[in-house]
C-alpha cells in the first residue's frame, strides 16, 4: 500500500511482515527485554501505542499488530474478518515470533481478540494489561438496544463503507476532549481507510456487534484461567461508547487487579494519557 501519508516522527519503526492466509500482516517490534504485545481494536492499529511504545521500548520489546484490514496490514476483499480469524491470526503471529512468556495490552476489540487468545496459551501470560473493553454479551443493555437498529439496517455498512464513517466521527466523538485529538494525528487514523475498498475491517466489526454476542459472552465466562495473573486496568471515564459499568464488570472478574482511572479521557485513553500512563505501565510490569 501507498505509506506516503505516513508520519514517520509519530511512528518511527521498522516495519515487518507475516504471510497469513495469502495477506500481509504488518507488525512492529522495538527494543529488547520482556515481551509486551499489544492488540488494538476499530478504527485503529498500532500508531495508537506509539508513545507508550517509545517510552517502553527502552527497556522492554514491545510488539504491535496491525490486524489484518486495518493499519499498514493488507486489506482483501474476501477475507475472513471474523473476531474468531482475528484471534486465529494472533496465535500465529506469537508462535511465529515464538514468544514463550510475554505480557499483553489489550484495548477496544483487541480485548476480545486478545483474552480469546490468552485463554488458550495462559501459561504463556505473564500479566495482562486492560483499557476500555468489554468481554460479555451486551445485547440486553439499554444503549446496544437503542444501537440495534441502525446496526442492522443497511445504512450501517454504507455509511463505514463510503463515508469512512467509524475513523471519521466515531473516533474523534470518543475523545474525553475532543481537542487532543489533533487533525494531524487524526489522519494517522483515516489514510490507512483511505478508499472504500480498504474499510473491510471496520464494517466486519461493526457486523459483529450485531451478531457475535454470544461469542463475547462465551470468551468472558472463560477468564477465569487467566484469574491468577497480575493484571493492570487503565480507563477513560469519560467513554460514552464502553462505559463504567464495563469497567466494574471488569474488576468483578478480576478483583485483585490495579486500577487506574483518568477522569478526563475517554476511549482511547493512550492517545490521551501517554505521558502519564507510560510510567504507570512501566512499573506494572516492573
Amino acid at each position: 500500500m501507498n505509506t506516503s501519508w505516513l508520519n514517520t516522527k509519530e511512528y518511527p519503526f521498522a516495519h515487518n511482515y507475516l504471510t497469513v492466509d495469502g495477506a500481509q500482516l504488518h507488525y512492529i517490534d522495538e527494543g529488547q527485554g520482556e515481551v509486551l504485545l499489544f492488540v488494538h481494536g476499530t478504527p485503529s492499529w498500532s500508531f495508537e501505542f506509539r508513545n507508550i511504545i517509545k517510552h517502553l521500548s527502552k527497556n522492554y520489546r514491545c510488539i504491535a499488530l496491525d490486524h489484518i484490514g486495518f493499519g499498514l496490514s493488507d486489506k482483501p476483499a474476501g477475507y475472513d474478518y471474523s473476531i474468531q480469524n482475528h484471534t486465529a491470526t494472533l496465535l500465529k503471529l506469537i508462535t511465529h515470533l515464538q514468544l514463550n512468556q510475554f505480557s499483553m495490552l489489550v484495548h477496544d476489540f483487541g480485548g476480545i481478540i486478545g483474552l480469546a487468545a490468552a485463554e488458550q496459551i495462559p501459561d504463556k501470560i505473564s500479566k495482562i494489561i486492560i483499557l476500555n473493553t468489554w468481554c460479555r454479551s451486551i445485547q440486553d443493555e439499554p444503549e446496544y438496544k437503542k444501537m440495534k437498529g441502525i446496526l442492522g439496517s443497511p445504512l450501517m455498512p454504507f455509511l463505514y463503507r463510503y463515508f469512512n464513517f467509524s475513523a471519521k466521527y466515531i473516533l474523534p466523538a470518543a475523545f474525553g476532549e475532543r481537542s487532543r485529538l489533533t487533525p494531524e494525528v487524526h489522519q494517522q487514523y483515516l489514510k490507512p481507510f483511505g478508499n472504500a475498498s480498504e474499510r473491510n475491517g471496520t464494517v466486519a466489526f461493526a457486523k459483529s456487534l450485531l451478531r457475535d454476542q454470544q461469542y463475547y459472552e462465551s470468551i468472558g465466562k472463560m477468564l477465569s484461567v487467566l484469574k491468577n495473573k497480575p493484571v493492570l486496568i487503565i480507563w477513560g471515564m469519560k467513554d460514552a461508547f464502553i462505559t463504567e459499568k464495563h469497567l466494574l464488570w471488569m474488576q468483578e472478574q478480576f478483583p485483585a487487579a490495579e486500577v487506574v482511572k483518568y477522569e478526563d479521557a475517554g476511549h482511547f485513553v493512550l492517545e490521551e494519557k501517554s505521558v502519564v500512563a507510560g510510567p504507570v505501565i512501566e512499573a506494572f510490569l516492573g
